[in-house]
């Protein structure tokens, strides 16, 4: 068995990706396999999330953003995970173009939630195959689904609604409306995670 590695992306890593891999850190924290961490494209290294960040986070349930720090994106960073998570479609293009091989398993966030909304059961099928403690096995091929949708699920009218806006330095409405298109998202993925991780065989 080996570990399952999300990494969540923006560009300073203060506000919407640690933001994202905190919630998706407590929602996953059941499953000792899984691990989750964050980066920025443009990082403000070494600086803390923004209050107003850390004011969300802890309404929506995590317990450690008074302790990220922010750090740039490298190249093994990406090598080393097996879900990106790019909180828009500017973070992507800039993870893909670091490491190219990478594009099956990036995705951004809003993109991901609407790939996995409404998989049929039959999708799930190689899954159920897998042992059920095979937690990194059944998330990687929950990731292969989700890139084998691209093309057949209905993509957006408006390109920017697969993107989470960039509150930074913004008023706290505009936190707020972030955090409105980030957190169903993330509830919506770690819904499909626990779906992938106990389907079995009919």
């Amino acid at each position: 068995m080996t570990d399952f590695s999300i990494l969540t992306v923006c560009t300073g890593n203060i506000c919407r990706s640690p933001l994202a891999e905190q919630l998706l850190r407590a929602g996953t924290a059941q499953w000792s396999d899984v691990f989750v961490a964050s980066a920025g494209t443009g990082a403000l290294v070494d600086h803390l999330m923004t209050d107003q960040a850390q004011l969300l986070a802890r309404e929506f349930g995590a317990t450690d953003s008074h302790s990220h720090v922010a750090r740039a994106l490298t190249v093994d960073q990406l090598r080393g995970a097996d879900l990106v998570i790019a909180l828009s479609r500017e973070h992507r293009r800039s993870v893909v173009e670091l490491l190219p091989r990478g594009v099956r398993h990036t995705f951004t966030l809003r993109e991901l939630a609407r790939l996995l909304t409404n998989v049929p059961d039959e999708d799930l099928s190689a899954i159920a195959e897998l042992d059920t403690t095979d937690v990194a096995g059944r998330l990687s091929a929950l990731v292969d689904v989700a890139a084998s949708r691209r093309g057949m699920v209905e993509a957006p009218e408006a390109p920017e609604d697969d993107d989470v806006i960039d509150p930074y330095r913004q008023h706290d409405d505009v936190y707020r409306q972030s955090a409105d298109q980030l957190v169903p998202a993330v509830t919506t993925v770690l819904s499909q995670f626990a779906r992938a991780l106990t389907v079995v065989r009919p």
